[in-house]
């Protein structure tokens, strides 16, 4: 039989249902405009209680942008298995789906948001890379991944960072094609890379071997045929 007496939380379990509670406004509005008395009304605390847990809004910001760091990591986390167009597909849908469902605190763990440089922020940031990086390079089954191949796939991450940014400014292009797109870019990386290096080019080569018929890399050769002119006939 209830009573209606509030549960009392403990103190690790109150810091994590007011960092929830932060990074869900957050991923609504931008960390400058929600305030420490907002958080504490919706997680039906006082403000001084807030302080006790938090030493300040700056605190509690870069507690929330540590969750949103460790679950955008994790979107990139992927089975090992079928070709590698599907799979990045699959991690690029994750990783909108992030950047979809949290665009401001996106915005604010991607540009700094109140902590801009601060020395955790940029640790957060560098984190969520560092892991996306690993990850495709795990999927590429290469242990220690030359320079060209480091190079195309930290130019991708950045690329994705990039446009997911500026997709959030009015959402202008369709998800699911952006999505695409993205895939489409690493193949063009690679292929550009391709072109100037031979290891590069084997790597290449056995990648778009897996590649079933309808897979993303497939569809990226079609498109580019088809802006090719065609030859010249013989006089």
């Amino acid at each position: 039989m209830t009573t209606g007496t509030r549960r009392r939380m403990g103190v690790e379990e109150r810091r994590q249902q007011l960092i929830g509670v932060a990074l869900e406004l957050f991923s609504h509005r931008s960390p400058e405009d929600v305030s420490i008395d907002e958080i504490a009304s919706a997680a039906g605390i006082s403000r001084p209680l807030v302080y006790h847990y938090f030493p300040g809004k700056l605190s509690l910001y870069e507690a929330a942008l540590k969750r949103a760091a460790d679950e955008l990591a994790e979107r990139f986390v992927e089975p090992r298995e079928g070709p590698l167009g599907a799979r990045l597909l699959r991690v690029t849908g994750r990783f909108f789906g992030f950047v979809d469902e949290h665009g401001p605190g996106f915005y604010a763990l991607m540009r700094g948001g109140p902590a801009v440089g601060s020395s955790t922020t940029n640790a957060l940031i560098d984190s969520v890379r560092q892991a996306a990086y690993d990850q495709i390079v795990a999927h590429l089954g290469i242990a220690e991944p030359p320079a060209r191949l480091e190079l195309v796939v930290r130019s991708w991450i950045s690329l994705a960072e990039s446009t997911a940014l500026i997709w959030l400014d009015g959402r202008r292009i369709p998800r699911a094609e952006l999505e695409r797109q993205l895939v489409h870019d690493f193949a063009a990386l690679a292929a550009v890379s391709a072109a100037y290096d031979q290891e590069m080019a084997e790597l290449l080569g056995q990648v778009l071997a897996e590649e079933p018929a309808d897979g993303p890399f497939t569809d990226l050769l079609s498109r580019l045929a088809a802006l090719a002119p065609p030859a010249a006939l013989p006089s």
